[in-house]
């Protein structure tokens, strides 16, 4: 099992399970995370889901070593499913419960949901070059727009990794709570937008995307560049070892 589901009432929980992997991307989690969030998605009795990790990460993003043994296969994967931009397209509120490390693909993962609060051990980075790839999750579309422009080139050309404390100064999350207060707080803000009637809560989702004007020629744009990059894999190889 590389993915676990449980409900709290209205809300979902879907929780990455692959804790010896720090929960990256395998291709088995990106099938089991996309099908989950559609499910969730088209499910009547979901009024919020809450996306978090096993400890003692939230997700490592792409998983290298299946990247490096499989090559494009990999990646192609998320050509049918991909559950990092499947996030942000939801209409049903998605709550990000960052645990630990949020970095790459795991970070654009995170950048999808709603809003994201964080326990006092989480990290952020964004090392998608070092690991030999573009982003191609909406990265450059969305973290510009909740830390600036600036704040968003650094990270992305140095990999330097931000604490819990730097990411809700700057704006990255809404909130930090101590680590084992991680769930129980999320769940207390999933169920107070929960209780909101679902004719006025799914629309006003819809007018926040809607007001974010942009966001998709963005999201498009990086897609499509990324797409153009080619992967290469004796990099990947070496950066292994």
């Amino acid at each position: 099992m590389v993915l676990r589901t449980s409900d709290d009432g209205p809300v979902r929980l879907l929780q990455l399970d692959r804790p010896q992997a720090r929960n990256a991307l395998s291709a088995e989690l990106v099938r089991a995370l996309h099908a989950a969030l559609l499910h969730a998605d088209q499910d009547p009795s979901v009024a919020v889901i809450v996306l978090h990790g096993s400890d003692p990460a939230f997700c490592a993003g792409v998983d290298l070593k299946e990247a490096a043994r499989d090559g494009a296969a990999y990646f192609d994967t998320f050509l049918t499913h991909n559950c990092v931009a499947l996030v942000g397209q939801l209409a049903t509120p998605i709550i990000g419960a960052v645990n630990g490390a949020a970095f790459t693909g795991g970070l654009e993962l995170a950048l999808g949901c709603d809003f994201l609060i964080a326990s006092e051990r989480a990290l952020f980075a964004d090392t998608h070059v070092r690991a030999g790839v573009l982003p191609g999750g909406g990265l450059t579309a969305r973290l510009p727009r909740l830390i600036g422009q600036q704040r968003a080139r650094r990270m992305s050309l140095t990999g330097e990794v931000l604490d819990a404390a730097e990411a809700l100064r700057i704006g990255l999350v809404t909130e930090v709570v101590a680590h084992a207060d991680l769930l129980v707080r999320a769940l207390a803000l999933a169920h107070a937008a929960a209780s909101v009637p679902a004719e006025l809560l799914l629309p006003l989702k819809a007018m926040y995307a809607a007001s974010d004007v942009g966001l998709d020629a963005a999201l498009t744009a990086e897609s499509d560049l990324a797409a153009r990059h080619r992967i290469d894999y004796a990099a990947l190889d070496q950066l292994l070892g």
